[in-house]
């Protein structure tokens, strides 16, 4: 049951094991509590695996934010409209500094954004290897259905959300990704995968 639903009097501040116990069994004959979806352990596996991925993405951004800030502060400066292209990549094995410990701090910067990325394509590779075998697969597939929606967007999607069937409408969908304004009292509780 989701704890934050429980509903209490105002006021009510002992708290014993019987008298707890004897609450939530009035509360469960009136139907008032609302029952939260307990993932098995396959999807606690798959979620963890997405979520090794969005951190294997951070650490590519900040190995990438890293090697930029080194370059900038040195006047190395590419001309290109954008970077890390084929075109990026060739311009980096043209820089060169006179110091051999600039060039040795480029070359680990460098090194750092190619173990970054290699580790991304790594675990990209393993979830769409294991997503077949996922219960959640057609979800996946349906979420991937909506316009813009790619593989991995969809896979971290299912991942986070859960079961949908859970939803009774859209809006308590929202109200659990944390984009509603606000919740009434007959939705879901509140968490977010956007923090």
């Amino acid at each position: 049951m989701a704890p934050s639903l429980i509903l209490m009097k105002a006021g009510d501040r002992v708290k014993t094991d019987r008298r707890d116990a004897a609450m939530l069994a009035k509360l469960h004959r009136s139907g008032e509590l609302t029952a939260v979806w307990i993932p098995d352990a396959a999807h606690e596996a798959m979620r963890d695996l997405v979520r090794a991925r969005a951190t294997g993405m951070r650490v590519l951004g900040k190995a990438r934010q890293h090697l930029q800030g080194f370059l900038l502060r040195h006047g190395r400066i590419y001309a290109g409209k954008k970077g890390w292209t084929l075109a990026y990549r060739r311009w980096l094995t043209t820089v060169r500094f006179d110091h051999p410990a600039s060039q040795i701090v480029l070359q680990d910067y460098i090194h750092a954004v190619t173990d970054a990325e290699a580790r991304v394509d790594c675990l990209t590779k393993r979830i769409e290897d294991l997503a077949p075998q996922w219960s959640m697969t057609p979800f996946v597939e349906a979420v991937q259905a909506m316009r813009g929606v790619a593989f991995i967007v969809a896979v971290t999607v299912v991942a986070e959300v859960g079961d949908f069937s859970r939803f009774d409408n859209p809006r308590q969908l929202m109200a659990f990704l944390g984009l509603a304004d606000g919740q009434g009292p007959h939705q879901a509780h509140r968490g977010s995968i956007l923090q």
